[in-house]
Formats: structure tokens, sequence, C-alpha cells
């Protein structure tokens, strides 16, 4: 199997639900009380975008999408439109976003994440498909410039300071960006309903994260 750089068409999955899911065993006691244990270590997205396929145009471009990825076989990208910037939806992404790490002065790369926090407790969350063009990144708040000073590998969520820019010694990096979800379709066949002579749908396209 083989990952796909391509996006899933944007006005299809601004129509779509879906989100994070986990996975949590919960035992009931004897006493009443109850022993909750996580099987995953971080969330998974799950989506389904037949809600957002409304004409012919729309169904064919989905079964050419469905067919080059040859159903399950192969990952793409998909723009989860609730959650895929470094900051708020209604704000724009910039360099002191996102904490990446401490430099140690000979540290490169750094891998891109974004951090959920509620009530004093953070979920941190590894950003594996950033945008291109959209990455800003930072040294103890001082924005680098994206191929003098560093390298963006959007392939695979990481920012890399060229030879003799690393960070210097606590140091702290930062970033902001945009960033699309990895994902497969969790399907390999497509149900199509043809109930109009201009128009129609797919009730059901299910798609799920994938770790890379």
């Amino acid at each position: 199997m083989a990952f796909h750089e391509v996006r899933f068409p944007v006005n299809i999955a601004l129509g779509a639900t879906g989100g994070p899911e986990r996975r949590t065993e919960i035992v009931a006691l004897g006493s009443g009380h109850e022993e909750r244990n996580t099987r995953w270590a971080a969330s998974r997205r799950r989506y389904n975008a037949g809600y957002g396929v409304r004409t012919l145009d729309e169904i064919h471009e989905v079964i050419a999408f469905f067919e080059a990825r040859r159903g399950r076989l192969h990952g793409f990208r998909w723009k989860d439109h609730a959650d895929w910037k470094s900051c708020p939806p209604s704000a724009t992404p910039a360099p002191l976003d996102q904490a990446l790490g401490v430099g140690d002065g000979a540290t490169a790369t750094f891998a891109l994440v974004k951090r959920y926090a509620s009530g004093g407790v953070s979920e941190l969350r590894a950003i594996a498909k950033p945008v291109a063009g959209s990455v800003r990144v930072a040294v103890d708040g001082a924005e680098q410039a994206e191929g003098s000073d560093v390298a963006v590998d959007t392939a695979a969520g990481t920012v890399t300071f060229q030879p003799g820019r690393e960070p210097a010694n606590g140091a702290v990096v930062t970033a902001g960006f945009a960033f699309d979800v990895p994902v497969r379709f969790d399907t390999d066949h497509l149900a199509i309903n043809l109930a109009a002579f201009s128009a129609g749908d797919i009730p059901d396209i299910p798609i799920v994260e994938i770790r890379l």
C-alpha cells in the first residue's frame, strides 16, 4: 500500500460528518464503581463523506477518486473543516501557535504537533500532513524563513533547520500551520443511488484516519 499526497475533494468534504473517536473499556464492579481503561494512546478520526454528495458531477468525482485510491488500499489527505489549523478556526496560523520543543544546539529536526487543552489537562496530537506553504516556524519568538533557515517536509510533518541554523540550547521552537488528516476509505464498495435524472447520492462513504 502507499499514501497518495492528494486531498479528497474539499467541496464534498465540507458536507461530511465525523470527528475524533476513542476506545475505552469500562468494567462495572460489584460495588457499583467503574474501572476505565483506554486501549488507544491517541484518538482516531472517522468521517462519512456521503452527506456532501449532491450532484451527478460530484458522484463522478468521488468515483474517480475512489478508483484511483483502489478502495481501501491507498491513503490520502482529508481536510477536516472542524479542525484544520494550529489555532482556532477563525484565526490565522501564527509562528507562536504550538510549541514543538526546546533546542540543544545540535538537534535540527522537530515534529509538528498540536495541543488540546481543557481544565488544566492537555493532549498532544502528532501532525503528519501539514499543508504546503502554510507552515510558519519561530525560535524564541523570531520567525524563521522557509528555505534559508528551515525546510518543511509536508509528507512527514517535520521541520528541519539548515546546517548552522540549529536552535541554541534552551531556545523554544514553535510553529503555526494548516494541516490535513491522513485517511483511507473504510469500504471497498460505493452504493450509488441515482434517484433523479440530474441528481443522486452516495449515502455512505466511510473514511477513517490512518497512522503513518
